[in-house]
């Protein structure tokens, strides 16, 4: 029994997520996943990273071997392909973000904490577009 101990923390999990909203089919979903609040929503700061094709309306994705933890998820329809979230002059996104149980606020995105939640088990989690 206490040689199984140490791997008792070990265990991997799966994200699955839906992604409701989706304007169209055209470019693909990028999802950022974060397990820290220290750089969220920066590129250099990403614990993972993933592309998947959009789906108009409705898009699944699924992040497996994710060890226990807390994580925020961060995502945007790149609609032309040009792997960056295009923004206007003052910042304001131009394509689709969501977050994970958070929304865009008026003047900025969630914190870390505000989208955070805690990865105990295989977790299904919706997501909405703006």
């Amino acid at each position: 029994m206490l040689i199984l101990l140490p791997f008792s923390g070990m265990a991997q999990y799966s994200l699955s997520v839906e992604v409701r909203g989706v304007k169209s089919s055209t470019g693909k979903i990028n999802i950022a996943i974060y397990n820290k609040s220290h750089g969220f929503l920066m590129f250099e700061e990403v614990y993972k990273v993933d592309r998947i094709a959009a789906k108009e309306a409705s898009t699944h994705f699924k992040i497996s071997d994710l060890p226990k933890g807390e994580y925020a998820v961060a995502i945007f329809h790149d609609e032309n392909g040009n792997d960056k979230l295009d923004t206007n002059w003052l910042g304001i996104p131009k394509e689709s973000i969501a977050f994970s149980n958070a929304k865009l606020k008026t003047f900025g995105p969630p914190s870390y904490k505000e989208c955070a939640f805690d990865l105990t088990k295989d977790l299904d989690l919706m997501m909405q577009f703006n």
